[in-house]
């Protein structure tokens, strides 16, 4: 979502969220061949009138287009029909993507699109077609590329004009109902584009098809070359050149999280030692702990900050971010001994059992950043008054303290308002105020509670409860890894019975639909859950887990793989769709996501790993060459192909637990646990049960006594462990910390 670009309000500096790029040596030629068009869009001119239509939303699935269906604008769903009414009406089409926990498109609804002058100027002139993009992240990847074409940033809510086909010939994304800092007024630009399609329709087309070439370029993001270290070092160079030292971080603001890139840096540095590596990891997981961005009462992130200090954020909290932040701190916690690490990653456990999760499994997508137009985070922050009506005098001293909470807050439009964030550790305070640090972190507590339950009685906003499968895929992963690595059996078991109810809906057996009961319609959908399948097989040591992300992997390589060129798609081949739906996109791009082909990669490497398969080394192999050639040039935004390629140069590290029992569970768990780059843990619960999944060279470990657990890498394996002392000193041999 984009701000207003007021350099006063550091709430409305941001751009846009981060979207995926248009290649660099592109943008000059497509941004010179669209001058003229841009210079001459803002005349006014009159238009034909048509009919007023009829708002199509209201029976949508999605938060963000029932949100819209009392608006007077006469919207149309995504779908041929409405493609079909516009080349009728020989119209343009306005397209809005967005979301429901968008703060921009909330204020764009209520600026624009509720102001009936507004609708009647597009109800006579345009067919309207809304988006949300977290249900058609197919669509939204398409057209925010060519929106950045066009200006060079992309972001919620985009606002792109099409041809009848489909083809954008201008678009942006915030515009204010009046012109402000240098963006044209709504109707400014609406009437242009008018002007412009009815008097220069020729050169429109023309531009729309010079566009669509630029947009169908730039989604084949394959790049062929052999893996190689010197690739992984030449993006790591890129890291540490955009590192921000001062808070941690890459960039300035707006500053995003990049988990991807925290967890190749903390195994990069287990691989090879490099105190940078090492610093670069622990000073970002650290700040954004600390800052606002992280919910210090709720638990959770938020999505992410608009200044570099990590301080003042945009409110909206999302699974995905969350899923994988609870990774990256979950290899903080394990690689470096992090307990702050541990105790955000429980947090976020505790968002997630209060707020996302659907008891019979499944977890919502997403909780809003705000409850109204003029709110502005109001339901995270707090006034000083606020804090003290809530708090004995003790407690609001240490907090105050401790939170920065003071009568200059953060917030621009309610200056009196503050994010929480740390200022001041307890010792500090102590030595200051002259109380034990015991007493201090007591009264903290009991007020971290009091305000908990004091910000539970405000409107809250809003909880978009869809259960997303890429999502909840993600999720899944990051709350099994965290029930057992912290012992948090909630977060293992509604884990399993969040995959448990995914496999149940799928209307497939080997494949899975972005919403329950839908058809497979998305790449991201099967990898992740294909990654947490396997996730969920090395954390029970169930083999029907392993057998579906093995079955849906195959289908993956059967719908989705570039038989010619190599690499997948991000939608089935062979599909016919409308827009610029077919233009084919092959995602290695953490966009913020993980990158659907990087995610594949994986799940490739770990069957291989887990099946001893040379069928799947090669699909993993083959999958690496085609984009390794993209590894440094994407640096921070290829953090989770990056982690792909290590698993082509380096060696695997089989971790074996053989046999059942308390001494058994202890060593398992111990192995989920431990940091190690490239791990495959497997749990045989009867020496004697079936070994097919098994290297031939470990099956023969399974016929001796038990308990018992191996360490092998490569074709080295140390002598087994039959205790977990004996387990931690062998893992430690690896020069990890256990």
């Amino acid at each position: 979502m984009v701000g207003s670009r007021n350099p006063e309000n550091p709430r409305t500096q941001e751009n846009c969220s981060w979207v995926p790029g248009i290649p660099g040596f592109l943008l000059p030629t497509i941004s010179e061949r669209l001058r003229p068009l841009r210079a001459e869009l803002f005349g006014v001119s009159g238009f034909p009138r048509y009919s007023f239509g009829v708002n199509k939303l209201s029976a949508a699935t999605s938060a963000y287009l029932t949100s819209a269906a009392h608006q007077p604008v006469p919207w149309w769903p995504w779908g041929p029909e409405a493609f079909a009414e516009a080349a009728r009406l020989d119209r343009p089409i306005l397209l809005d993507i967005g979301a429901v926990w968008c703060h921009w498109c909330h204020v764009m609804d209520g600026e624009s699109y509720e102001d009936p002058a507004i609708a009647e100027l597009l109800a006579e002139g345009f067919v309207c077609i809304k988006v949300d993009r977290d249900e058609r992240p197919d669509v939204d990847a398409r057209y925010q590329r060519a929106v950045q074409s066009l200006s060079g940033m992309g972001g919620w809510p985009l606002t792109a004009f099409l041809t009848p086909g489909g083809e954008v010939f201008y678009g942006g994304t915030y515009y204010p109902p009046e012109p402000h800092h240098g963006r044209p007024s709504f109707r400014q630009v609406l009437t242009s584009v008018l002007k412009i399609w009815h008097e220069q329709r020729e050169r429109v087309l023309v531009q729309a098809t010079t566009i669509s070439n630029v947009v169908r370029e730039s989604l084949d993001e394959l790049s062929p070359a052999d893996p190689a270290e010197s690739l992984l070092e030449q993006a790591e160079a890129i890291l540490e050149r955009h590192f921000e030292p001062r808070h941690g971080g890459w960039g300035q603001g707006p500053k995003f999280p990049h988990p991807a890139a925290i967890s190749f840096l903390l195994a990069r540095h287990a691989d090879l030692g490099g105190e940078v590596r090492r610093a670069m990891a622990a000073q970002t997981l650290d700040a954004m702990r600390r800052g606002g961005l992280h919910d210090q009462l709720g638990g959770g992130f938020h999505r992410y900050s608009v200044d570099a200090e990590w301080i003042v954020p945009h409110f909206e909290k999302m699974a995905y971010d969350n899923a994988e932040l609870a990774k990256c701190y979950l290899d903080g916690h394990s690689s470096l001994g992090d307990a702050g690490a541990a105790e955000a990653v429980l947090g976020i456990v505790r968002w997630v059992r209060e707020v996302l999760a659907d008891p019979e499994g499944g977890y919502g997508a997403s909780q809003d950043a705000d409850v109204g137009l003029h709110d502005d985070g109001d339901y995270f922050t707090w006034t000083l008054e606020e804090a003290a009506a809530e708090l004995t005098a003790e407690e609001l001293e240490v907090a105050a303290a401790y939170y920065d909470i003071g009568t200059a807050g953060e917030m621009h439009h309610a200056p009196a308002r503050n994010v929480l964030f740390v200022r001041e550790e307890l010792p500090a305070i102590a030595a200051r105020v002259g109380r034990p640090v015991t007493q201090l972190g007591q009264e903290l507590a009991t007020a971290q509670e009091k305000l908990k339950a004091a910000r539970k009685g405000r409107t809250a906003p809003f909880i978009d409860r869809t259960r997303y499968t890429n999502w909840n895929g993600m999720l899944a992963g990051a709350m099994l890894r965290a029930g057992v690595q912290l012992n948090d059996r909630w977060a293992r078991d509604h884990a399993l019975l969040t995959l448990a109810r995914i496999r149940r809906e799928a209307t497939e057996p080997d494949a899975v639909g972005h919403l329950p009961g839908a058809a497979p319609a998305l790449l991201d959908d099967q990898v992740q859950v294909a990654a947490a399948a396997i996730d969920a097989y090395e954390v029970t040591g169930e083999a029907s887990w392993l057998e579906w992300a093995g079955a849906i992997a195959e289908r993956v390589w059967r719908d989705y793989h570039d038989e010619e060129a190599g690499g997948l798609f991000d939608t089935p081949r062979g599909g016919s769709a409308e827009g610029l739906l077919p233009a084919p996109a092959k995602p290695v791009q953490d966009t913020p996501t993980p990158s659907p082909n990087g995610v594949a990669a994986l799940v490739a490497a770990r069957l291989a790993a887990h099946l001893d398969s040379e069928e799947w080394r090669g699909r993993h192999r083959d999958l690496v060459r085609v984009f390794a050639g993209r590894a440094a040039e994407l640096g921070l935004y290829g953090a989770t192909f990056l982690t792909a390629m290590t698993w082509a140069l380096a060696p695997i590290t089989h971790l074996v637990i053989v046999g059942d029992g308390e001494e058994a569970d202890r060593m398992h768990r111990r192995a989920l646990s431990t940091f190690i780059p490239r791990k495959i843990v497997k749990r045989l619960h009867r020496p004697t049960g079936p070994l097919a999944h098994l290297p031939s060279h470990l099956a023969a470990m399974v016929t001796g006594e038990s308990p018992r657990a191996y360490i092998c890498r490569g074709e080295t394996c140390l002598a087994p462990a039959a205790t977990d002392a004996e387990w931690v000193d062998r893992l430690k041999s690896l020069g990890r910390s256990a």
